[in-house]
């Protein structure tokens, strides 16, 4: 086990906790990948021979500092790859360490559905359950050639290798800089669909406003819809056009959130990232000789300008987009 997935146990609205804590990881290897909004992906490989400790030993270290120096309890998956790391910490309680050796990987991964395997997503599950490939065992032992009839040759390949515990992927050091984020919670778990779009919509004039603030824009939007039970369902889309307009940056997130389908789903908080960010020069806006869209943008522009004069308050959030 050399691959730890950490997930830090961070209170709504306190994403800015972060990098100090990515900062705690990059003590013990420079080898980091940040997983906004909340967790991290480290490769310690050099750090267990360097301190002489194995994975597990070093993730109870790594809790004990964060919770010394930051008062942050965090949950960790261990295991020799990515890929494993990520499906252990599912299975990890907060303040435990859930650790799957390379022995255990076939008895682990047989077992479960198929959806629970990171990158499938619920048409290509549904797709390979109606065939009988409902668990990974059976994905596994799945000729290639069936896989590739039923989900493509790539992604046929990719999935028979990953069921049977193969994970080509590596960790990639990279900086929560690279991205923006904003997340709206709630009271108290809220099911009503029109408050969770309010919270969207919130969300994103927050982000088109900061993006616009340091002449960025985005190209891609990951939602993540948190729950009760402190379960969370991600979507990510790569926007036709790279953009810091807010009303793009709106269609977008409710697109998302309409193709969850969430019926009654009891809702704790709602966050959106936008990534993949670029200067505002490289943006290629694509005339729509649209009156409205027009309008939108110099109203936004406006908008802008009261908010660096007066404050973030000069405009009532929600009075942009609809």
């Amino acid at each position: 086990m050399t691959i730890l997935c950490v997930r830090f146990q961070l209170p709504p609205m306190y994403e800015a906790a972060l990098p100090g804590l990515l900062g705690l990881l990059e003590e013990f290897t420079p080898v980091v990948e940040a997983l906004p909004p909340d967790g991290a992906l480290a490769d310690l490989r050099g750090a267990e021979r360097y301190f002489g400790r194995d994975a597990v030993e070093l993730a109870a270290v790594i809790r004990v500092r964060a919770l010394a120096l930051h008062g942050i309890d965090c949950a960790i998956g261990a295991g020799p790859g990515p890929l494993l790391a990520r499906m252990a910490l599912r299975e990890a309680r907060p303040g435990a360490v859930r650790a799957v050796t390379a022995e255990e990987t076939a008895e682990f991964l047989a077992d479960r559905p198929v959806g629970a395997l990171p990158g499938v997503g619920p048409a290509t599950a549904r797709t390979l359950c109606e065939y009988g490939l409902d668990t990974l065992g059976r994905v596994a032992a799945a000729p290639l050639s069936t896989l590739q009839r039923l989900v493509g040759a790539k992604t046929g390949r990719d999935l028979r290798e990953k069921a049977g515990g193969v994970d080509r992927s590596r960790v990639v050091p990279n900086g929560v800089s690279r991205s923006l984020a904003a997340e709206r919670s709630f009271p108290r778990d809220e099911i009503d669909p029109a408050r969770h779009r309010r919270a969207l919509l919130s969300a994103t004039e927050e982000l088109g406003t900061r993006l616009r603030a340091v002449d960025r824009i985005c190209r891609t939007l990951t939602l993540t819809v948190r729950y009760a039970d402190r379960s969370a369902t991600p979507r990510t889309r790569t926007l036709r056009e790279p953009t810091a307009h807010t009303a793009a940056l709106t269609a977008a997130a409710y697109e998302m959130y309409e193709a969850l389908g969430l019926q009654r789903a009891r809702v704790r908080a709602i966050a959106l990232r936008a990534e993949g960010l670029a200067p505002a020069g490289q943006a290629a806006h694509q005339l729509t000789f649209d009156p409205v869209d027009e309008k939108v943008r110099r109203v936004e522009e406006a908008a802008d300008r009261a908010r660096a004069r007066f404050g973030p308050r000069a405009v009532i959030p929600g009075t942009l987009a609809a």
